[in-house]
């Protein structure tokens, strides 16, 4: 390999590298502000989209045991909590049960798992990234990038988007505190006892 193609290649990485850094420094800014649950999530769809070149970023929630469309980049009135799958139902039903990222880089619609949805445009898409949202080790819900054409995802696609979904349960479990309890909140004290279990 000649030395400018390689230094070439090691500067794309590089700005790669840097742009996922900003990325999820954005996200990251989402957990100190004062905003709500929703427009954070919202947030982080369109950044998902502007950084992947995603043509679709779509995320659902857990409630009674149901994953419920919350965010999507291209949000439509009549789908957003009302689009539900139960846990193992779909393509992102069975990213939910079973914990894993999948990546399908052309004819997702023609996996066996998937769940045609006639009101979500993004099914006819080509290309499917997804992950699980973490809380404490458990599901809370999942995040999917989607292009219209095939698109092979990079180990730094998945990865990142694992990174993003624990960082949207973070922010899911930030959520369910009011500032009141945090102020009150005696951090050391939490520092010092054993994480839970279970």
């Amino acid at each position: 390999m000649k030395p400018v193609s390689r230094t070439r290649e090691l500067e794309a990485q590089l700005a790669d590298t840097e742009k996922q850094l900003r990325l999820l420094q954005k996200i990251s800014r989402f957990m100190v502000r004062e905003m709500s649950l929703s427009d954070a999530l919202q947030r982080i769809v369109s950044l998902v989209v502007e950084f992947t070149n995603a043509d679709s970023c779509l995320l659902y929630l857990l409630q009674d045991k149901e994953l419920v469309l919350c965010s999507s980049n291209n949000p439509q009135p009549e789908t957003i909590g009302k689009v539900k799958l139960a846990l193992g139902e779909g393509l992102t039903g069975w990213v939910a049960r079973e914990r894993r990222l999948l990546s399908i880089s052309r004819e997702a619609y023609l996996d066996p798992r998937f769940k045609h949805f006639s009101d979500l445009p993004e099914d006819t898409y080509e290309a499917f990234l997804s992950a699980p949202i973490i809380i404490r080790n458990h599901v809370a819900g999942v995040i999917n990038v989607q292009h219209r054409d095939p698109h092979a995802h990079s180990g730094g696609d998945m990865e990142l988007l694992t990174t993003i979904g624990e960082m949207a349960g973070s922010l899911t479990a930030l959520a369910t505190l009011d500032s009141a309890t945090l102020a009150r909140a005696d951090l050391l004290d939490l520092v010092m006892q054993p994480a839970p279990r279970g």
